[in-house]
């Protein structure tokens, strides 16, 4: 079973980023469950979402306490809350970061094995219009992991929010860069 944990902020559509998660794998032939958290319901307050994605039906129906994969929508994040906690060996790491030199600031932890970085910020603004990092990061999820398809991803994001989120989503799986340690 591979576990993920997503960190934002209300606004920026995590809760939702783990639900399209879910159902791109589902699409994929997977079994797959998303489990909400939001602590105080605000704009700009820190929220968390777990996913499980598995060969087998999953039944545990807990947040997740050692993700094989961390998605950060906000890298300010760091300051708020404990991003890396519970990590696995091997693990991977999806950013939300206008350049590099942002995660030097993470302190990313020995046991990551990869890091994928993406300015979603940029991309969104400029294809959606507003910063909305959620569907460029799931793009970036995609190709970061290989977890789910990209395809599958671009599909459900045009058909829940509009066409130009497919692109935000193959914007984020090609620029994308996906760093090994």
């Amino acid at each position: 079973m591979k576990e993920i944990r997503l960190h934002g902020r209300g606004g920026q559509g995590t809760v939702k980023a783990s639900e399209i998660i879910v159902q791109a794998a589902v699409n994929g032939g997977l079994y797959a469950c998303a489990i909400p958290f939001f602590g105080f319901e605000r704009s700009g307050a820190p929220v968390s979402a777990f996913v499980r994605i598995d060969e087998d039906v999953i039944w545990p129906k807990t947040q997740v306490y050692q993700p094989d994969c961390v998605m950060i929508m906000d890298a300010t994040l760091r300051s708020a809350v404990h991003l890396f906690e519970g990590i696995r060996e091997g693990a991977s790491v999806v950013v939300n970061a206008a350049d590099r030199r942002v995660l030097d600031t993470l302190d990313i932890p020995g046991a990551v094995a990869c890091v994928g970085w993406v300015d979603a910020r940029a991309i969104s603004t400029e294809v959606l219009g507003r910063n909305l990092p959620n569907t460029t990061m799931l793009g970036a999820f995609a190709r970061t992991t290989g977890l789910v398809d990209v395809q599958h991803l671009a599909q459900l994001t045009a058909e829940i929010f509009a066409p130009a989120n497919a692109d935000a989503v193959r914007r984020g799986y090609e620029e994308v860069e996906v760093l090994y340690l």
